[in-house]
């Protein structure tokens, strides 16, 4: 049983997100209140994310603390899901409707 934080794996989640997001390295410091530095080094796995920078990386990149460390514990799902509607919460309904459709599909063809 994994009961330690693997900051590697989190550093990469976090540059992934970031630039999903088309953040820089520089605006995502500048919107936690950090250096760029930091986040580099967050991100690089040179230092460890502190649980206050942790959330506020979390808030920038509009998601959960929970999905950042998602792939770290066993029960992932509940983050995931969550995830997920945070995701479409903002699309209208017809987007919703296809991307239903679009989960029926995929579902169906196993």
């Amino acid at each position: 049983m994994q009961t330690e934080i693997d900051y590697k794996e989190l550093g990469m989640k976090i540059k992934k997100m970031r630039q999903s997001e088309g953040l820089t390295q520089d605006k995502l410091a500048e919107i936690v209140g950090c250096n760029t530095s930091h986040i580099s080094n967050i991100e690089n796995n040179y230092t460890k994310a502190s649980l206050n920078i942790l959330l506020a990386i979390a808030n920038a990149l509009n998601t959960s603390i929970d999905y950042l460390l998602s792939s770290q514990y066993h029960n992932c799902v509940l983050a995931l899901d969550y995830e997920i509607l945070r995701t479409i919460k903002d699309l209208d309904v017809e987007k919703k409707e296809k991307i239903l459709k679009m989960i029926k599909i995929l579902w169906f063809e196993k």
